[in-house]
C-alpha cells in the first residue's frame, strides 16, 4: 500500500471523525485506501464504510486493500459531489462521520501515466475519472490567450499568466502539446533564465495545478458538496476536510464558518431578526497541520492543511 499511497495526516484525521464501533461512515476520496483501512479497522465488529472515489484505479486498489472488512464496505466508482445520491441508494438516512482527501495521490503522480506530474514524459491527460471527456490537452491546444490567462490566474495564482498563456498559443501553432514534459519545458523556457533559476518551486507547478483544477472541476464540486455532506451527517456526525493549497482550504474554511454561524443578519443590523442557528460547531477554529515528524517520513504531507466541524 505504502507504493501506491501514504496517507496524510491519519491520526489527527481519525481523531477528528470520532470514530466508534458500530457507526457508519464515509471516505469521499478512498485513493490509497490508508484512511479507509484505519477507519474501518476502527469500527469494527458491526461499523460499515461507504469508500467513493472518481479514479476507477483507486477503487480497484481499494478493492484488495479492504478485502478483510467486506461485506461492511461499499466502494462505489462516483465523486464525493453524489453523496447524497449514493448514502440514499444505500438506504441510508444518514452517516457518523465523512472524510475527505483532497489531494492527489502518490499512484496518481507518478504511476498514472495521465500527466499529473511535470517531471514526466507522459499524455496531457490529468482526468481523475478517465470517463471524463475533457483533458488537459483539449484546454492547452483549444483555449484561446485570454480563457488560459484566466484559469492559470484564478487556479494556480500565476502572477505571469498572460506570458505564459501567450507563449503556448504560439508553441501549439507549430505542434500540438501533447505531452506533460513538453509542456513543462515549455513554460520553462518562457521564463527569463534569470527568473526560472530563483524559483523555489518549479516554474509549471502553478499552471499544472490550474489545469488539473479546471479538467476536475474541483473547486466548483467542492464548493457544492460541503454544505451537502453536512446535511447527510447525523447529529453530532462529523466533517473532516483535508487540503493541500490556499483556494481549497479558503472556500472550506469560509463555508465552515458561514454554517456556523447562528446570525445572518446585514452586519449593521441593530437588532437580529434572522431567528438563524448554527448549522455546525467549528472543531478547528484554526487549521491543524501536520507534524514535523510526519513530514520527514512522508514529504507529500507538508502542505496538508486540516478542518473540521460537528454537525448540531
Amino acid at each position: 500500500m505504502a507504493d501506491y499511497h501514504i496517507s496524510c495526516m491519519p491520526v489527527e484525521a481519525v481523531h477528528y471523525l470520532n470514530l466508534r464501533p458500530g457507526g457508519t461512515y464515509v471516505d469521499g476520496t478512498v485513493g490509497g485506501a490508508g484512511h479507509s483501512r484505519m477507519i474501518c479497522t476502527r469500527i469494527q465488529p458491526d461499523g460499515f464504510l461507504v469508500g467513493i472515489d472518481q479514479d476507477l484505479d483507486a477503487i480497484r486498489h481499494a478493492q484488495d486493500v479492504l478485502a478483510p472488512f467486506f461485506p461492511r464496505v461499499s466502494l462505489h466508482h462516483d465523486t464525493f459531489s453524489h453523496l447524497d445520491r449514493i448514502i440514499g441508494n444505500l438506504g441510508l438516512t444518514g452517516v457518523d462521520g465523512i472524510l475527505l482527501d483532497l489531494g492527489l495521490s502518490l499512484h496518481q503522480l507518478e504511476g498514472s501515466g495521465r500527466g499529473f506530474s511535470f517531471k514526466r514524459e507522459e499524455p496531457l491527460d490529468m482526468r481523475m475519472n478517465t470517463e471524463a471527456t475533457i483533458t488537459a490537452a483539449d484546454i492547452v491546444n483549444s483555449w484561446d490567450v485570454d480563457d488560459l490567462m484566466r484559469i492559470f490566474r484564478e487556479y494556480g495564482e500565476e502572477h505571469r499568466a498572460r506570458s505564459i498563456a501567450k507563449a503556448i498559443v504560439k508553441a501549439r501553432a507549430r505542434k500540438p502539446l501533447e505531452s506533460s514534459k513538453a509542456l513543462a519545458d515549455l513554460i520553462y523556457r518562457s521564463m527569463p533564465p534569470a527568473a526560472a533559476r530563483k524559483q523555489k518551486i518549479h516554474p509549471a507547478t502553478r499552471v499544472f495545478q490550474a489545469l488539473r483544477i479546471t479538467v476536475n472541476r474541483e473547486l466548483d464540486r467542492l464548493q457544492r458538496s460541503l454544505p451537502m455532506a453536512v446535511a447527510c451527517l447525523n447529529p453530532g456526525g462529523r466533517l473532516c476536510v483535508l487540503s493541500f493549497h490556499s483556494l481549497e482550504d479558503r472556500i472550506v474554511k469560509q463555508t465552515f464558518r458561514e454554517m456556523a454561524r447562528t446570525c445572518t443578519c446585514p452586519p449593521r443590523a441593530p437588532v437580529c431578526t434572522c431567528e438563524g442557528e448554527a448549522q455546525v460547531i467549528l472543531l478547528t477554529r484554526k487549521v491543524v497541520r501536520p507534524t514535523a515528524e510526519e513530514i520527514a517520513v512522508n514529504p507529500m504531507a507538508r502542505s496538508t492543511r486540516l478542518r473540521a466541524v460537528e454537525k448540531r
